[in-house]
């Protein structure tokens, strides 16, 4: 009862931060910037950015600086506006899913949390996977990760749908250093990676043969309320020790990363007005990992 009245107590304060507003917008002052481009430019692999599943993120939307990102390192980012299906897969190098929901939970942040996604749906980004598709998924803090809790158990990851939090300080960022959480991108040999830094988001398990890119190690929990932002007495917790928050997988002749926090992909301003992602001063490193994440995906 102390653990759990100390991570309401720490929520309390956290519900004031500017990283759990709603009205976040992605940052028109952002610029994103790759010195040595990956691929020339327009030249790179395909990657489709999902929109049909009121998505929380989307291309040009809160996603704009990823997209930029991406752009700017020389791969062709387009939008999905389809249902998956293998004809829909088809062309598409990298299938990026960020916080997708069923309609009945777009601006119903609150139990039960449906899938957003059809088991045919699964079944197919599953079979692409397996024969060569590269699929990036992130679900944030609840009702995130409820929604895509299908999609990521087919590939044996287990979306806890909540939030996570340290319950030793109410510090909102999570940084990860080398030795502190932070392991490196295998195979990529590029600008070394100093620090990550997420912004709250989940936790979750992940199978055996994932390697664990961000772990929490320490006094984490992952709070589990019926809804969103909402922390009463009785609201169930789940130890977060040893847990992550991204983590890569290979699949058949495929591959997958996985992320329990989407802000950390993005550069948005807080209806309070300060940065969130990669436009936060101390997440300047957040882009060279993410640049390393989907060169290990398009490998």
């Amino acid at each position: 009862m102390k653990v759990l009245a100390r991570a309401l107590a720490l929520f309390a304060i956290l519900v004031m931060s500017p990283a759990v507003s709603a009205q976040q917008r992605s940052d028109p002052d952002f610029v994103a910037k790759v010195e040595t481009p990956h691929f020339e430019a327009g030249t790179g692999p395909v990657v489709a950015i999902d929109q049909a599943h009121a998505n929380f993120h989307t291309m040009l939307g809160r996603y704009r600086a990823f997209t930029n990102l991406l752009t700017a390192d020389g791969y062709r980012v387009e939008a999905n506006d389809k249902p998956f299906s293998a004809e829909t897969l088809a062309g598409i190098d990298v299938l990026v899913i960020a916080n997708a929901l069923h309609p009945s939970n777009s601006g119903n942040w609150r139990l039960p949390v449906l899938s957003a996604f059809t088991a045919d749906e699964i079944s197919s980004v599953h079979a692409w996977v397996e024969n060569g598709g590269r699929l990036l998924l992130i679900a944030d803090h609840m009702p995130f990760p409820g929604a895509a809790a299908g999609m990521a158990d087919t590939f044996g990851f287990g979306f806890k749908n909540g939030f996570a939090v340290n319950m030793d300080d109410s510090e909102t960022r999570f940084v990860f250093r080398p030795g502190e959480g932070l392991a490196p991108v295998p195979g990529e040999d590029g600008q070394p990676v100093g620090q990550v830094v997420t912004f709250t988001g989940q936790a979750f398990s992940i199978p055996q043969d994932a390697t664990s890119l961000l772990t929490l190690h320490g006094p984490y929990a992952v709070l589990l309320p019926r809804e969103a932002w909402k922390f009463e007495a009785d609201t169930p917790l789940e130890v977060a020790d040893g847990l992550s928050q991204g983590a890569i997988l290979e699949v058949g002749d495929g591959r997958i990363a996985a992320f329990g926090e989407a802000a950390a992909f993005s550069a948005q301003i807080s209806s309070g007005g300060g940065p969130m992602g990669m436009n936060a001063p101390d997440a300047a490193d957040n882009a060279t990992f993410i640049l390393a994440v989907m060169h290990w995906l398009t490998r």
